[in-house]
């Protein structure tokens, strides 16, 4: 199990890795999600600079442009903490190879009171920047529509927010939350789908 050699103080980043990309699809998802808020801040440390993420592990850039990639998500939060990352590539050609644009599928009472949680990713290095100051000016392929973050409680959830993502796996990536210059004691595993 994944949280079990999370627990081994020598783990290493490519034991996790060979762990997970050995796993069957559901058998990868079950594992990803079952990590509690310590585990997930571990893995965050543990994986640091071993392996590089890149827009295309999201969204490849093959993809057809607006359709979205969806990448099952547990954050360390008590509550809400189930959720989906969606990426796609965009539908403008300059922006197709720098960018994907994203947002957060949640439960119908999440995004009606809290909203989708609109982001653009970028590169930064080895890893990835999720943007919610930033946001794509159209929704994603059948996705609710585009909401600035400073809207609804959405204010208190993703406004001013980044997260950097780093890869662990060939389909699994830890994130952690960051509030202007703060970084918050918040973490998210992915596992695309």
């Amino acid at each position: 199990m994944l949280s079990r050699l999370l627990d081994e103080p020598s783990v290493t980043p490519q034991a996790l890795a060979a762990h997970l990309d050995a796993l069957s699809a559901p058998q990868r998802v079950a594992e990803t999600l079952a990590l509690d808020a310590a585990r997930q801040a571990r893995l965050f440390d543990v994986v640091q600079g071993a392996r590089r993420l890149t827009l295309d592990d999201l969204a490849p850039a093959t993809g057809q442009p607006l359709v979205g990639v969806r990448h099952e998500g547990r954050n360390s939060l008590l509550a809400f903490s189930r959720f989906a990352k969606v990426f796609a590539v965009p539908d403008d050609a300059a922006k197709a190879t720098t960018e994907r644009w994203g947002f957060n599928a949640t439960s119908g009472l999440v995004t009606v009171t809290v909203g989708p949680g609109y982001f653009v990713a970028v590169q930064q290095g080895d890893e990835v920047l999720v943007d919610y100051t930033r946001l794509p000016p159209r929704p994603l392929a059948g996705a609710p529509r585009v909401l600035g973050n400073d809207e609804r409680l959405s204010y208190f959830v993703y406004n001013r927010t980044r997260d950097v993502v780093r890869a662990v796996s060939s389909h699994v990536s830890i994130g952690r939350a960051w509030r202007g210059e703060r970084r918050l004691d918040n973490w998210f595993v992915l596992c695309r789908v």
